[in-house]
């Protein structure tokens, strides 16, 4: 009997689950920036709720809601994502699910919001994609995808 037969298999560089920790890094990374997003969504939605002329107006917009609607959008959102960067950042697995669809509405959100701050918009578009990327790569005991 050899001793090599107690031993477990030997792994490749390519097999090293750096993929995995990089999507799990993204995933509590990810859940940081959801609370922090939703802090700030909150605290949009609650300026545009309180006082219309803080944001400026604009003509006609295709998409057409009053700025008090807007921010009740915000506002809503904001505590959903909020609850759900909590999930994330505690390892719930419901918390990956709800932020996919979290996330991804509020892409949809930003991109409406685009006319009234574009610069932040941008700016929480494409740290909602980075978001997304970590919720749906990361694969919990798999040392690689």
């Amino acid at each position: 009997m050899s001793s090599s037969a107690h031993q477990p298999p030997t792994r490749s560089a390519s097999d090293d689950g750096t993929r995995n920790g990089w999507a799990a890094g993204g995933l509590a990374f990810g859940g940081a920036l959801m609370i922090v997003y939703g802090v700030l969504a909150v605290l949009q939605g609650i300026t545009a709720v309180a006082k219309d002329d803080v944001y400026a107006r604009l003509g006609d917009y295709t998409f057409g809601f009053d700025l008090t609607s807007w921010g009740w959008i915000h506002l809503i959102v904001g505590i959903i994502v909020v609850v759900t960067g909590a999930g994330l950042l505690s390892g719930a697995t419901w918390a990956r699910a709800v932020g996919a669809v979290v996330v991804g509405l509020s892409i949809i959100a930003n991109f409406m919001w685009l006319p009234y701050q574009p610069f932040w918009s941008i700016v929480m578009i494409l740290t909602g994609f980075f978001v997304m990327w970590a919720v749906l790569a990361y694969r919990p005991g798999r040392d690689r995808w």
